[in-house]
């Protein structure tokens, strides 16, 4: 039996987390819990999974889960910061799956990996953030870093077939979101609920967003180099929009590795929680001969600036990245409440990005610093687009 901690139960991530465990209740067992501020949903994950410790956002939502619950049970409740940490590194807990929003969740996945526990990496903010630190952790504790996202499991799982001296290049597939072929004049049209219909995938409202602007593949381009210790000059990013080849790996002699499969997160998440075994899903088989074409086409990086910003913000290193992120996060939740149009994201971010100080991507204090700097610029040039 396999002991779980899971950050982010609530999510998307964490619903298919969930689903994987209770089609294998002989294999997992999920003993703690963090979730947001969605304790009706978070009542009925206890009560049907029963973990010993369940962490809320805040005291008030810790009062309105235990009024949800039952009386009798044996779940304790814990909220906040503190209770997140708590989480992530209960002690039963073998393996700690990092399933929170943003930039949340570095520091609760700092813990779980303090406390010595594999982790399984959906919330790519951490190495967004720091990469440097959290993999010199990794490294230190000797604990395992398994990729959740489709790409890097992937690319994970083509990276076996070789060795690492002998990788020329990764190449990441985007899906080219539901705005795909668009001019930034139509971009400027496009409507929240438009944004938030991906073609291929089912995901929260966040990265729903984050993919239609193509700031999610930044992300991951920026996490790949973390994860995988490659110079991001060997990353490429190419548009798939039938989500089918979910990420290759060029090796010097001339072969490239893809791993395909069906648009599925528990594909990857089995693969984080068994690895290196393969679990029996019984989801639907890919069929090759009803996909009729498979597309390949160059990022449009006119209309979807937030990919090259994302390249700048590594290149440029220090907490760079962590100001992108942070303002990034502003940017998407002002478009979500309406405040600012879709191609205002990309622009309140290269605007934070050129005004936030440089720090260290060594330490910890100045990247959370460089994080609180940029959210509060970013907030700044939404009340001025709105004044």
């Amino acid at each position: 039996m396999k002991y779980i901690s899971l950050l982010g139960s609530t999510g998307s991530i964490g619903a298919n987390v969930l689903a994987v465990v209770r089609q294998f209740p002989e294999r997992y067992k999920v003993v703690a819990m963090a979730a947001g501020a969605n304790v009706q949903r978070l009542a009925e994950q206890i009560k049907e999974f029963q973990p010993e410790l369940v962490s809320v956002c805040d005291e008030q939502k810790a009062r309105d889960l235990a009024g949800l619950i039952a009386k009798e049970s044996r779940t304790k409740i814990v909220f906040g910061e503190e209770g997140n940490t708590l989480v992530a590194a209960f002690p039963r807990a073998r393996i700690t799956v990092s399933a929170m929003v943003g930039a949340a969740g570095l520091l609760p996945t700092l813990a779980a990996i303090a406390a010595g526990k594999d982790i399984g990496l959906a919330n790519k903010e951490t190495l967004v953030m720091a990469g440097k630190i959290v993999m010199a952790a990794v490294m230190e504790k000797g604990v395992r870093l398994l990729p959740i996202d489709s790409e890097h499991s992937a690319i994970f799982q083509a990276l076996e077939a070789g060795q690492k001296k002998d990788v020329k290049k990764i190449i990441l597939t985007a899906s080219g979101g539901p705005f795909l072929g668009m001019s930034r004049e139509q971009l400027q049209r496009v409507t929240r609920e438009q944004a938030l219909k991906h073609p291929n995938w089912s995901m929260g409202r966040k990265i729903s967003i984050d993919s239609a602007t193509l700031m999610n593949k930044g992300l991951e381009v920026i996490e790949a180099k973390w994860l995988f210790d490659v110079d991001v000059e060997a990353i490429e990013v190419v548009v798939h929009p039938q989500s089918i080849v979910h990420s290759l790996v060029e090796y010097q002699d001339g072969s490239v590795l893809a791993q395909l499969g069906i648009p599925d997160m528990r594909i990857p998440i089995a693969y984080a929680l068994s690895y290196p075994e393969r679990l029996p899903l019984q989801l639907q088989s890919l069929n090759l001969s009803r996909c009729a074409s498979l597309q390949f086409l160059e990022p449009d990086n006119d209309s979807f600036p937030a990919l090259q910003l994302a390249f700048t913000a590594i290149r440029k290193g220090g907490v760079h990245p962590a100001i992108l992120n942070a303002a990034n996060e502003v940017a998407v939740e002002a478009f979500l409440c309406t405040q600012i149009d879709f191609p205002q994201i990309a622009e309140t971010v290269a605007r934070t990005m050129d005004i936030v100080a440089e720090g260290k991507d060594t330490s910890l204090a100045d990247i959370l610093q460089a994080d609180g700097e940029a959210r509060r610029v970013a907030r700044r040039l939404v009340h001025e687009k709105l004044s």
